[in-house]
């Protein structure tokens, strides 16, 4: 593979914007990537891939190479070296040699924080709530994210979106079978420039998130609420599972979220969706026992979503999980007086740790005796998606 120059310094330039100024991957990429339309797809997936795949491993480039902080043309190098790449013969690169990299790797690679490039904190917290399975999920963070479609079964079915695709797009894709509305991308690419996309027929959206939804037993009739919509990825599937009938009210403390969540409804066709911005406790007062299903996919410190979001475990610190998990334990008890006696309520989080997870339910258990715990799932990303955890809760 050769590098070219114009490409190098754009990849230089992410990782400046993502370590030294803090911001966050995916908007770095995609603002560099929009600053010059004249590259091609082939430069474009180099850009995005390379500085995805330096913010994976910089812990253990800056290992390997003894590079000092800021120094991001060595940790560049770094990686042609690790990918194989042609190293080329730049400045930059004089202190960079294959064999002694080789060497040193080989002498640290039985460092586990090294050797899967994590910080030191967040590997004794991994351990200490996952015990032995830690290892094998760790290393399953580190692989990269695949692209998984969410086929809008209010416009199309599965089988015809795959069709479509392949015969109009020449992009092929796997139907996996525990995912019934999932289509997985066999090779990356920008998905969101195809008609397909701007008629609404999918989303892009893991296909380890994809089991919540379902989870819920949300049923056409039914009044739901989805009450941490975000952008509400999640809330578009409800859509679909409910048909586009019944009442389903998505909710978010930021209103700019759910601007967002009603363009991608709009172009989805979701007609059933209600918009509510959470200003204040009476927000949630006016809704008590009025919900026959709730989704609580609550704020998290996004261990399970490593795959995509590299960057995080950099920019996580153990004062902010302690934060969230406050948050998660206020939202799930105050929000949970808008269950209907009788009616189901499910808490989700994108994260591994049990802390945030089953822990949280089993405290929420103790001070509301009236919920009942019918089922938990947990997916983990050594089984090739995201992580995720949900409970399936029920209001005697």
């Amino acid at each position: 593979m050769k590098i070219y120059r114009n490409l190098s310094e754009a990849v230089v330039q992410s990782l400046a914007s993502i370590f030294k100024d803090n911001k966050y991957a995916d908007k770095v990429i995609e603002k560099v990537l929009k600053s010059n339309p004249k590259w091609g797809a082939r430069d474009r997936r180099f850009i995005a891939e390379t500085t995805y795949d330096i913010v994976r491993w910089y812990r253990l480039f800056m290992e390997v190479t003894g590079a000092a902080e800021g120094d991001y043309w060595t940790l560049l190098g770094a990686w042609c070296i690790w990918s194989k790449a042609e190293l080329p013969d730049w400045d930059e690169f004089k202190g960079l040699d294959r064999k002694k990299f080789s060497k040193v790797y080989d002498e640290i690679k039985s460092d586990r924080k090294i050797r899967e490039s994590i910080p030191d904190w967040l590997d004794e917290l991994g351990e200490k709530e996952l015990g032995s399975r830690w290892e094998n999920e760790l290393a399953a963070l580190n692989e990269e994210a695949r692209v998984v479609l969410r086929v809008n079964t209010l416009k199309t079915s599965r089988e015809e979106l795959k069709q479509d695709l392949e015969e109009t797009e020449n992009i092929f894709t796997e139907a996996p079978k525990d995912f019934p509305d999932a289509l997985i991308l066999e090779a990356r690419q920008n998905i969101f420039t195809r008609q397909q996309f701007k008629d609404g027929l999918f989303e892009v959206q893991d296909a380890g998130s994809q089991l919540i939804a379902p989870f819920l037993r949300a049923e056409p009739s039914m009044r739901v609420i989805d009450a941490c919509a975000g952008g509400g990825g999640k809330t578009l599937h409800l859509s679909a599972l409910m048909k586009n009938r019944g009442r389903l009210i998505a909710m978010d403390t930021e209103d700019w979220k759910l601007e967002e969540l009603k363009k991608r409804a709009r172009r989805a066709g979701a007609s059933n969706i209600e918009t509510r911005v959470i200003e204040s406790s009476k927000t949630i007062k006016r809704l008590e026992s009025s919900a026959d299903r709730l989704l609580l996919d609550v704020p998290c410190s996004g261990l399970g979503v490593l795959k995509r979001n590299p960057d995080a475990k950099w920019k996580l610190s153990m004062s902010f999980i302690e934060k969230i998990k406050e948050l998660q334990q206020k939202i799930i008890t105050d929000y949970s007086m808008m269950v209907k006696p009788g009616g189901l309520m499910v808490y989700s989080t994108c994260s591994l740790l049990s802390s945030e997870n089953e822990k949280q339910v089993q405290i929420f258990l103790g001070k509301k005796p009236d919920f009942e715990l019918l089922d938990q799932k947990w997916m983990l990303p050594s089984e090739g998606f995201d992580g995720f955890y949900m409970a399936l809760l029920k209001k005697a």
